[in-house]
């Protein structure tokens, strides 16, 4: 039996309900997190990987899946591939006139994505945080913030394994009277910050609340504000990584490091 994936469950709630702006936002945020299977037309050179295209009235369409045994049902055969995530693979294509091809004949998510789908959801994800310096006054139990935020929060910090040990979303008041919504992740390890942020960004634009505000901070927890936080504050406990079993030859294009080239 073919076990339902994250991708599926989201495509058939974008079709139930075609004009749920949500629901279609939800679909595009699993596709920028899903790693993809993407088949190519032989196999990887180096850092040079060419994708297999076909074409459909004109438009041109890499053929990408999101689980290795969707691709092989597809392929019959064995075929090279490489694996990336989502954000990647729309990161890559962006601008050249490429679709995507989402599990096509053999997954209830089967669609064709267009180019300028592609090019929307490189465009969104590219999209990075600004900074700005404020001083927090007061803190205050979140309210009035939309289930589908605090859902997509939650859905995106499970998949920030190990970048930090928990989030605390509370209300806040700054010394200029503004009011808004704060994040404070305490244990972020060095480098997190800018992806983890990123996370919040995105939480925010896939919940269809792109104007929206929600500022992070990155805090000790020795900090006298994470202790504020936490006395008031929703909590989110971020996952930890797991120890691997054992170690597995990696699959090109596995490390997000070292991506291949699409080319």
């Amino acid at each position: 039996m073919t076990l339902e994936t994250p991708l599926d469950s989201a495509h058939t709630a974008m079709e139930a309900a075609p004009e749920d702006t949500n629901a279609r936002l939800r679909f595009y945020d699993r596709l920028a997190e899903a790693e993809l299977f993407v088949m190519l037309a032989r196999e990887a050179e180096g850092d040079q990987a060419e994708p297999e295209l076909f074409e459909v009235d004109d438009a041109r369409f890499v053929l990408a899946f999101d689980t290795e045994d969707r691709l092989s049902s597809f392929a019959g055969r064995a075929v090279p591939y490489v694996a990336l995530s989502g954000r990647t693979v729309v990161g890559m294509l962006a601008g050249q006139g490429i679709g995507i091809a989402l599990n096509p004949d053999v997954a209830p998510s089967s669609i064709l994505l267009p180019a300028d789908a592609v090019d929307w959801l490189a465009e969104t994800v590219a999209q990075g945080p600004s900074e700005a310096e404020a001083r927090p006054e007061e803190f205050r139990a979140p309210r009035a913030l939309p289930d589908g935020l605090l859902e997509a929060i939650d859905a995106k910090l499970r998949t920030a394994v190990g970048l930090a040990r928990r989030g605390y979303l509370a209300e806040v008041v700054y010394d200029s009277g503004v009011r808004g919504h704060l994040i404070g992740f305490t244990g972020a390890i060095p480098g997190a910050e800018g992806a983890l942020a990123r996370a919040i960004q995105e939480a925010l634009v896939f919940s269809g609340l792109e104007a929206a505000a929600l500022d992070v901070v990155f805090l000790r927890d020795s900090d006298p504000v994470t202790a504020q936080l936490a006395r008031v504050g929703l909590r989110f406990d971020l996952p930890e990584p797991q120890e691997p079993a054992r170690t597995e030859r990696m699959a090109p294009g596995a490390n997000p490091d070292k991506p291949p080239i699409l080319r």
